[in-house]
């Protein structure tokens, strides 16, 4: 693969964040095009498809003409160009997958911008799950969060539009907005028979990484410095281009504490790079061992990830990965493949189950196309699209636990590794 290009493994589409999806290089199909054809924006497409024998044209090219001819006499309001965009994203859409979608100019600038790593918006991640607009996660210390918004959340109204039948991308353009600008959502939470309305204040976004902590082994309170029988904990929110070199770092404050317990934070991390997720699972997998597997569908055969080999700890080891229906794509990846090697114990509940892996491809100069092209696979072969992955050990937090501030998925992660 050319090294010009990142794969990126991402939960959804965020409200003002995406992570990205991998890239691959068939742009010189489009810029080795004819000038003329380049223009005309689908010039050309009619005879090249239709010789062979994939599609009729021509109903296309009637419409086309027709417009032309009778909508809006007056010349205003009609954009040529912008039929084409509108053009391909219906046809993209047609394909019923909501992680596949066509990039016009404004979204494609956008998708750049969130890549940077700060925008303007309320901090959550977004997909549609189950034909459902659906909250992977909000990130920390977001407005979203703050408001009350939670893994799983079903995103009914976003104000006064409905959201059946909605993309995620299109939602993402509703809620995205100016600092300081409020958005209502009705929301559904999971596990509640009435919806709520939400009102959430926009603000400039600064996405985190990770944060450690030190529990006591007896009391489960976060204490200064840590005894030998004490936990260490390591919050991880996403896999960006940083996270690998943080999460190192991370270990060796791990390593020094004294200690041998960790728990491994992945609860509303809706992913990221894959090479960040390889990379932290080299820590603890003997060089070789399978780390995750990428199926394709067309009968090529699957492209294997394994661990580096760094594997620096030994069977002293206790290990709990927390996860729950926030956890997506590179959370999914690291957390499969350290449960299925036997080195940590999953605690929480069932993943996202975002398990499609994307190419964005550079279509003209301003847009792209974002297209699932193979699946994930965890080292024993579970698609992880197929309704996540569920825990060893599964506890829920309720109503009351949130009410409380109480935290049972980290108390029984402590529990585990002090057993």
């Amino acid at each position: 693969m050319d090294s010009s290009y990142q794969r990126i493994v991402t939960g959804a589409i965020a409200v003002g964040l995406v992570f990205g999806t991998f890239t691959l290089g068939v742009y010189a199909g489009y810029t080795n095009r004819p000038e003329a054809q380049k223009i005309a924006g689908l010039v050309g497409m009619e005879a090249s498809v239709a010789s062979a024998g994939q599609a009729d044209f021509s109903p296309f090219w009637k419409v086309w003409n027709l417009l032309d001819e009778k909508y809006n006499t007056t010349g205003e309001g009609d954009d040529p160009q912008g039929r084409v965009w509108g053009a391909i994203e219906g046809m993209v859409a047609s394909l019923g997958d909501p992680y596949t979608v066509f990039l016009p100019p404004e979204e494609s600038e956008k998708f750049s911008d969130d890549i940077s790593g700060s925008f303007h918006g309320v901090g959550m991640e977004i997909g549609v799950r189950n034909d459902v607009l659906t909250v992977i996660a909000p990130l920390k210390d977001t407005p979203a969060e703050r408001a009350g918004m939670r893994p799983g959340d079903i995103i009914l109204k976003i104000g006064d539009t409905l959201t059946t039948n909605i993309s995620a991308d299109e939602a993402v353009n509703l809620i995205r907005g100016p600092e300081g600008t409020d958005i209502a959502l009705t929301v559904l939470h999971d596990g509640d028979d009435e919806p709520i309305d939400i009102t959430i204040t926009r603000a400039v976004i600064s996405i985190p990484t990770i944060d450690t902590e030190i529990r006591s082994a007896t009391t489960g309170e976060i204490v200064a410095t840590a005894g030998s029988n004490d936990v260490f904990v390591i919050h991880l929110y996403n896999f960006s281009a940083q996270s690998a070199n943080l999460f190192r770092e991370a270990l060796r404050s791990f390593i020094e504490s004294g200690t041998h317990k960790l728990v491994l934070d992945l609860r509303g991390n809706p992913g990221g790079y894959l090479e960040s997720a390889v990379d932290m699972a080299s820590w603890f997998l003997p060089s070789g061992k399978v780390v995750v597997r990428e199926s394709f569908a067309d009968g090529r055969d699957e492209i294997t990830y394994r661990s580096k080999g760094y594997n620096v700890f030994n069977d002293s080891l206790r290990m709990v990965v927390l996860v729950n229906q926030g956890s997506a794509s590179a959370s999914e990846i690291l957390a499969g493949a350290l449960s299925e090697h036997d080195v940590a114990t999953l605690v929480g509940t069932r993943t996202f189950g975002k398990g499609s892996v994307q190419e964005l491809i550079p279509v003209t100069e301003n847009t792209s196309l974002k297209v699932t092209v193979a699946r994930w696979l965890t080292p024993e072969g579970i698609s992880i699209s197929e309704g996540g992955l569920a825990a060893d050990v599964d506890v829920s937090i309720t109503k009351e636990d949130l009410e409380a501030q109480r935290d049972p998925q980290m108390t029984k992660a402590i529990e585990i590794v002090n057993n």
